[in-house]
C-alpha cells in the first residue's frame, strides 16, 4: 500500500488504515481474471452466465468493508449497469460508444476510490482502475489503449494534487515508487489484453477472408459446372443439328433444282404450275437459309484475331442493318469514347455478332412503331476468373423496345430460345459463342428507353466486354482461334 503520513513511516500508516477498514489486500490477478473476462463477455446483448458471474463479483465487493458506505454500494451498482449495457451502447454508437464506456468507468473508479479510504489514494479498491484500462484494450488500437490507460492513471494520480488531506501529508520517496509500480501494472495489463485482442481480430479477419474466398471459389465452381453442363448440351445439340442439316440439305438441293427445271420448261404454257414451282423455289431458299444457320451454330468457327478498331466494326454493322431496313423509322444515337484502345477481334465474326443484336433491336422496336437505338463504346475494367483486373472496351447496345422478361434473360443465349414469333432462336446463341471465343463477356440489362407513342418502354440493353489487345506488335499478336 501507498502510505502518506507526517512524522510516521508509510508502512505504519498503511497498517493503521487496513486495521481500521478491515479491507483485504487487493491483487492484480483478481481484477485481471475476474473483471477482464467478464467485460469481454458482457458485450453480448442477451443476459448469460458470464453476466451472472460479473454480478456475483460486484456483490462480493459490496459485502466487503466498508459495508455501510452507501456511496460505495451505489457506485458498484452503477458499474454493474454499465457493464451489462456496454455491448448495447457500443453496438449503437460504435467508437463513440466505446469511448463513453471507458470514460464512465474512469469516472466511477475515481468516485469509488474516493469513497473507500480515509486517504483516497490509499484505498484498497485502487485495482478498480484496471477495468477502464482493460476495456480500452478490448476496443481500441495499441496507441489508443496507451492513451486511455494514461488517462486512467492520471485520474488515479489526481488525488496527489486534488485531495486536501494528501496535500497536508509528508510523502516518502518509497511511496512514489509504489505508485509507479501500480501505474506500470495498469499499462502492463492493458497492453497484454490489447495484444490478445489484436491477434484475435487478425485471426477473425483471416477466417472471414478465407470464408469469402471459399464462397467465391464455390460460386465459380458452380458457374464452371453449369457452363460445362451447358457446353455438353450444346455439343450434343450441335452434333445433332449438323447431322440433320446435312441430311436436309441434300433433298432440298434436289427439290430446288427440280422446281427451277419445271419453271424453265413450262415457261408461259402453264401459269399455275409456274407459280407453284416459284413457291417451291422460294420456300426451298428459306429452308436452305435456315439450314445454313444450323450449320453456323453447330460447326466450329475459325477466328483470326488481330488488333482492330472496334468502333469501325460497329459502324459497319450499323450501316449493314440500316441499309436494308424497311420497317418503322429507327433513330440511332452513337456515343464513342475518344482514343479507344485496340481490341483483338476477328472482324467478320464480331461484325456478324453486332449485326445479329442490332437486327433484333430493330425488329423489336419496329413492332412498337419505331424507337431509338443507343450505342455506347467506352473503356472498362473487369475481373478475370483468376481475380486479376483486365482492361478492355465495353459496348452497350440499348433499344427502346418492349425489353426481355427477367425469366428469359438467363436462357436467352441458349439455342432455340427466342421472343420472335418467326424466330428460330439461334442468333443470340451464335453471338454468345462469338463473344466467348473472343475471351469477352455479354449480359443483358434494362435500358432506360424513350417515349414511343406516349409510352415509356423498358427496352433491352446488351452489354459486351472485349479485352484490349496486348502491347506487342500486330504481326506477332495475330492468332488463329477455333471457337467450338
Amino acid at each position: 500500500m501507498i502510505g502518506f503520513a507526517s512524522g510516521a513511516s508509510a508502512n505504519q500508516v498503511a497498517n493503521d488504515k487496513n486495521a481500521g477498514s478491515g479491507s483485504p489486500s487487493p491483487g492484480v490477478v483478481f481484477c485481471d481474471a475476474g473483471c477482464g473476462e467478464a467485460m469481454s463477455e458482457a458485450k453480448r446483448p442477451t443476459f448469460n452466465w458470464m453476466d451472472l458471474l460479473w454480478l456475483l463479483f460486484l456483490a462480493g465487493l459490496a459485502l466487503l468493508p466498508p459495508v455501510k458506505e452507501y456511496h460505495k454500494q451505489f457506485i458498484l451498482l452503477a458499474f454493474g449497469v454499465v457493464q451489462l449495457r456496454e455491448g448495447w451502447l457500443v453496438d449503437r454508437l460504435q467508437v463513440r460508444g466505446a469511448a463513453y464506456v471507458v470514460l464512465i468507468k474512469i469516472g466511477l473508479a475515481t468516485l469509488l476510490v474516493n469513497h473507500t479510504g480515509e486517504i483516497s489514494i490509499n484505498s484498497s479498491y485502487w485495482p478498480i482502475y484496471f477495468l477502464p484500462a482493460v476495456t480500452a484494450a478490448e476496443y481500441f488500437s495499441p496507441w489508443a489503449t496507451l492513451f486511455w490507460t494514461t488517462l486512467a492513471s492520471a485520474a488515479y494520480c489526481s488525488y496527489l494534487y486534488l485531495d486536501p488531506e494528501v496535500q497536508e501529508l509528508e510523502i516518502p520517496t518509497e511511496s512514489y515508487g509504489l505508485l509507479a509500480i501500480r501505474i506500470l501494472f495498469f499499462f502492463l495489463a492493458a497492453m497484454l489484453v490489447n495484444r490478445f485482442v489484436v491477434e484475435s481480430r487478425r485471426l477473425t479477419q483471416q477466417y472471414q477472408d478465407t470464408a469469402e474466398t471459399l464462397a467465391e471459389t464455390n460460386r465459380r465452381l458452380e458457374q464452371a459446372q453449369a457452363e460445362a453442363r451447358r457446353s455438353e448440351r450444346l455439343a450434343a445439340l450441335g452434333q445433332l443439328s449438323a447431322g440433320l442439316a446435312h441430311e436436309i440439305r441434300n433433298p432440298l438441293g434436289v427439290i430446288k433444282g427440280s422446281a427451277e427445271m419445271l419453271t424453265q420448261k413450262l415457261g408461259d404454257s402453264n401459269p399455275l404450275a409456274t407459280e407453284l414451282a416459284g413457291y417451291i423455289s422460294t420456300e426451298t431458299n428459306r429452308l436452305g437459309a435456315l439450314v445454313t444457320r444450323f450449320l453456323d451454330f453447330a460447326r466450329p468457327l475459325h477466328a483470326d484475331l488481330t488488333p482492330s478498331d472496334i468502333s469501325a466494326v460497329l459502324d459497319r454493322a450499323l450501316n449493314d442493318v440500316a441499309q436494308f431496313w424497311k420497317g418503322a423509322p429507327i433513330k440511332v444515337e452513337k456515343e464513342y469514347q475518344a482514343s479507344l484502345p485496340q481490341v483483338s477481334l476477328d472482324e467478320a465474326l464480331s461484325e456478324q455478332a453486332f449485326v445479329n443484336i442490332i437486327q433484333n433491336a430493330y425488329d423489336a422496336m419496329s413492332a412498337e412503331g419505331g424507337g431509338v437505338l443507343r450505342v455506347q463504346v467506352n473503356t472498362a475494367r473487369r475481373w478475370s476468373p483468376d481475380r486479376h483486373t483486365v482492361d478492355g472496351v465495353e459496348v452497350r447496345i440499348a433499344d427502346s423496345g418492349p425489353g426481355i422478361l427477367p425469366d428469359l434473360r438467363e436462357q436467352i443465349f441458349n439455342p432455340f430460345v427466342t421472343t420472335k414469333k418467326s424466330g428460330v432462336g439461334l442468333g443470340l446463341s451464335i453471338v454468345s459463342k462469338i463473344v466467348d471465343g473472343h475471351h469477352g463477356s455479354i449480359r443483358i440489362e434494362d435500358s432506360s428507353g424513350s417515349p414511343v407513342d406516349g409510352n415509356k418502354n423498358r427496352g433491352a440493353c446488351f452489354v459486351m466486354f472485349f479485352p484490349v489487345a496486348g502491347q506487342q506488335s500486330s504481326a506477332a499478336q495475330k492468332t488463329h482461334l477455333v471457337i467450338s
